[in-house]
């Protein structure tokens, strides 16, 4: 039997095939997960269509449009999803964004804007989806959010995505508390750098890649598909016990530091 038979899972955030997203939607389909995919753009509806056509043709997955940014587009969203499905059991929360001219230079130069920018799209997003999805977990099931060493330490660049991602590991806590009474766990993956789409707005990458190289455990970076892999284990059963965490899947580069 596989680790998610049956089970229905959300996955939001899916840019591309480099999306940390897509790397939990292919493993949680080889887990035998039901998916169902929201996208804020036409352009990522778009692209989630061809790879679901590229590489699960016989997924019938659902693409449904959800602006995190908007309420209404939220609520509106997990209504549509449940006139489909009786219940979820999962959601994947793979979802942040900030202006590039802050994720440069300092963090001290962050603008107002930009910084609630951040805050709204990378962490709040978590709380309003969170709410709405709530009355779909009627078994229970387990939420994950995507998150980064950028949270703990101040990694040169990272800036306003860093303290957005702190943001989003509190977050994680305060919803475990709040719905753990439903049975619904709420956990966090701080994954090593991967090269996603988002990862190019970042000023020297290449070296953060090269310094978990030389320096992690492992001696290696990790990939899409290990984070979909750990993903798929706090979506199961087996993870019935965990809840307000945060795993590391980053070839223990947390441990040696920077």
């Amino acid at each position: 039997m596989t680790l998610l038979n049956n089970k229905t899972i959300v996955i939001m955030g899916v840019a591309n095939k480099r999306s940390i997203g897509w790397g939990v939607a292919l493993a949680a389909a080889r887990q035998g997960a039901n998916l169902i995919f929201t996208y804020r753009s036409d352009r990522a509806g778009e692209q989630i269509q061809k790879l679901l056509q590229d590489s699960l043709p016989d997924s019938e997955a659902q693409v449904i449009h959800c602006d995190v940014t908007d309420d209404a587009s939220v609520e509106s969203a997990f209504a549509e999803i449940g006139q489909s499905v009786d219940h979820i059991d999962g959601l994947v929360h793979s979802i942040a964004h900030a202006n590039v001219e802050d994720l440069q230079g300092e963090f001290v130069a962050t603008s107002r804007e930009g910084f609630l920018l951040a805050q709204n799209i990378s962490a709040y997003s978590l709380v309003a989806v969170s709410r709405a999805a709530r009355p779909l977990f009627k078994q229970g099931g387990s939420i994950v959010a995507m998150s980064y060493l950028g949270a703990e330490r101040a990694i040169e660049n990272y800036n306003v995505m860093g303290v957005a991602k702190a943001s989003l590991e509190s977050t994680v806590r305060y919803l475990a508390a709040d719905l753990g009474k439903d049975q619904v766990r709420v956990n966090a993956i701080s994954a090593g750098p991967i090269r996603t789409l988002a990862a190019k707005g970042v000023r020297g990458f290449n070296d953060v890649l090269h310094a978990v190289e030389e320096k992690a455990p492992l001696r290696r970076n990790v990939d899409a598909e290990e984070v979909g892999d750990v993903t798929s284990f706090f979506l199961s059963d087996l993870s019935r016990g965990i809840t307000g965490e945060v795993m590391h899947v980053d070839a223990g580069f947390h441990i040696v530091g920077m």
